[in-house]
């Protein structure tokens, strides 16, 4: 039987690091690389759904509007043409931009970088949830559903959906549901813009809109890909102060107006635990 998605609890930002760093040197390299990308989530309970799953919710079940991929993305691409600075040269870049600007896709936000993740692991002002930190072993999950074992720029992208009866991302759009195996796959697309650059972004493409990420892995008997490395509810404002030293932030992250705006905001706030202590309240 297959185990259980390993847990790993963290209470520091050095013991993070620590902890994702690999224990042995890439054989090729001689130096601690791995094939593993990142998602931080502020809350630690919460699945991996994209924003195309979680359309709708809580008033409605996950999966539920499923069926507007291509009529959000058409419009999408209809309606942002005047605001692009470097148009798209595909659908996959329309998509990857569509995304990144909070147009509800199946795509789903992954760093290289952990400590990126953990930043949006904390960003949330919820001091009474613990957070989490997910890693996954593309290389695993690539080998498992037969994907060239790299991860995939869009062109690649289009050969492996080739490969499966696909000629393209419409195609995938209007009739991934009639195939029955679900398959999974890393795709880093081209720097489209400083944010996903800032962010080290990849993301992960599923075939299926009817499953969660983690779903998908546990059905496939892949628990062994995916760690969680949980926050403690108790120290999330510790690590949140820890990666604003490093300058870890939104302005960093979101290297436009909005980013430095979100970042001010969020750094001269008070304390959650300030605001919550009676005694300390004028």
């Amino acid at each position: 039987m297959e185990k259980e998605i390993k847990e790993i609890k963290v209470n520091s930002l050095g013991d993070f690091i620590t902890k994702v760093t690999p224990k042995k040197p890439d054989p090729k390299s001689g130096r601690l690389r791995a094939s593993v990308i990142f998602r931080g989530l502020s809350n630690a309970d919460w699945k991996l759904l994209s924003s195309l799953d979680r359309l709708g919710c809580p008033h409605t079940e996950p999966h539920s509007k499923a069926h507007l991929e291509e009529h959000l993305l058409r419009n999408f691409i209809r309606y942002a043409r005047p605001y692009l600075e470097l148009y798209p040269e595909n659908e996959w870049e329309w998509m990857v931009i569509a995304q990144h600007r909070g147009l509800p896709t199946r795509l789903l936000d992954w760093t290289y970088s952990p400590l990126s993740a953990a930043h949006f692991a904390v960003l949330a002002d919820n001091s009474n949830t613990d957070r989490v930190v997910w890693e996954l072993n593309w290389e695993i999950v690539h080998k498992h559903f037969n994907i060239t074992p790299i991860v995939l720029n869009l062109h690649d992208l289009d050969k492996e959906l080739q490969k499966r009866g696909f000629s393209g991302l419409w195609s995938l759009v209007k009739y991934s549901h009639t195939k029955e195996e679900p398959f999974i796959c890393v795709v880093e697309p081209s720097a489209l813009d400083r944010r996903l650059v800032a962010q080290s972004a990849a993301f992960i493409l599923t075939s299926s809109k009817k499953y969660a990420l983690d779903d998908i892995l546990r059905k496939n008997n892949l628990n062994h890909a995916i760690k969680k490395y949980i926050i403690p509810a108790d120290k999330v404002e510790y690590i949140r102060d820890q990666l604003d030293m490093c300058s870890i932030n939104e302005r960093r992250l979101f290297p436009d107006l909005e980013g430095v705006a979100s970042e001010l905001k969020r750094y001269y706030a008070a304390s959650s635990k300030l605001d919550n202590n009676k005694n300390l309240r004028r």
